[in-house]
């Protein structure tokens, strides 16, 4: 009686192995069949594992007082006195204030643009204007903001500025738009819509293509007019679409564009325009704290991370499809 049991359990692992290495045997047979799929693959596979998995290690300086002469095997470990640091550093809400807030503005007032913006190219019916009309919605995403904050400089500075020249030509003083804490975060949001704006349409304007013309024929004979089919066809189309680059917009909310804060701020809006990615600048590079750094960058990763998974759960929460 025992000695089927026995055999019975020696067979269980054979049949695992079995079971694994036909699992293998099989997707070696669906690569070979789809060779070329992964070729054109493995590029961007090998800039993210170069580029993005293999530098992750590098996080572990935040816990190391980094010295660049001992490198990283000779520094000492200091566990979270960076975080502690950070933490109780008397500009870290201050900071925290000014990123959000930058971010909370540019999602009310930006995140809506682009899809508004592809709206009003979708329905252009003239091709040739319609590109053409794309082309220049697109052009200010390649310049550098260098060039774009140059461009800001000569048109709102009170010495140069065109528009201040307007202003004092009318009789008026001179506004100090630049130097004015008031106007800082409208002015980087004004900034990144006009920059940013019409690159962003691309993704829902090929959302938009996607839609079967038939449902808009379907729609003209039942006397809907072009309003009643972008709000009953074209938004309810795109609308995953939406959901999605949301979650992953909300995953940068503790991230602001570094180059572009940068070069609009001076010691009078300082306290209105210090970010986190200053910050780290500040303190990682100019005075070589490179721990204090990394430990920025750190933080700024765990936050994005809890906002995508919670927004993420909340979306499907709600019978939506999330990222994931």
């Amino acid at each position: 009686m025992l000695e089927p049991a026995a055999a019975a359990n020696k067979a269980k692992p054979a049949s695992k192995g079995r079971r694994t290495t036909g699992y293998w045997s099989r997707l070696g047979i669906r690569m070979l069949q789809h060779k070329y799929m992964y070729l054109l693959v493995l590029p961007g596979l090998i800039y993210f594992i170069l580029f993005k998995f293999a530098p992750m290690w590098g996080l572990l300086i935040a816990f190391k007082d980094y010295n660049p002469f001992g490198g990283f095997w000779g520094s000492p470990w200091v566990g979270a006195k960076h975080f502690n640091e950070l933490f109780t550093d008397n500009a870290f809400y201050m900071m925290l204030r000014n990123t959000f807030a930058i971010n909370l503005i540019g999602l009310v007032f930006m995140f809506p643009v682009p899809i508004v913006l592809a709206l009003m190219l979708n329905e252009v019916r003239h091709e040739a204007f319609k590109r053409l009309n794309q082309s220049i919605v697109y052009l200010p995403h390649f310049l550098s903001w260098v060039v774009v904050a140059s461009m800001t400089f000569f048109i709102l500075s009170t010495d140069v500025g065109i528009v201040n020249k307007l202003i004092t030509g009318a009789g008026h003083e001179s506004v100090a738009f630049l130097s004015n804490p008031n106007y800082f975060w409208g002015l980087i949001t004004a900034q990144s819509m006009w920059k940013e704006a019409g690159w962003g349409t691309i993704i829902f304007l090929a959302a938009m293509a996607g839609v079967d013309p038939q449902r808009y024929e379907a729609a003209v004979v039942d006397g809907a007019n072009r309003w009643r089919q972008i709000w009953h066809i074209t938004l309810p189309a795109i609308r995953p679409t939406i959901i999605i680059l949301l979650i992953l917009r909300l995953g940068h909310m503790a991230d602001v564009g570094f180059e572009q804060v940068l070069l609009m701020q001076n010691p009078l809006v300082l306290s209105v325009s210090e970010v986190f990615d200053t910050y780290a600048y500040t303190h990682g590079i100019l005075k070589g704290q490179i721990s204090a750094g990394v430990t920025v960058g750190m933080f700024k990763g765990v936050v994005g991370l809890v906002l995508v998974l919670a927004s993420n759960y909340v979306v499907k929460k709600l019978g939506h499809e999330g990222i994931y």
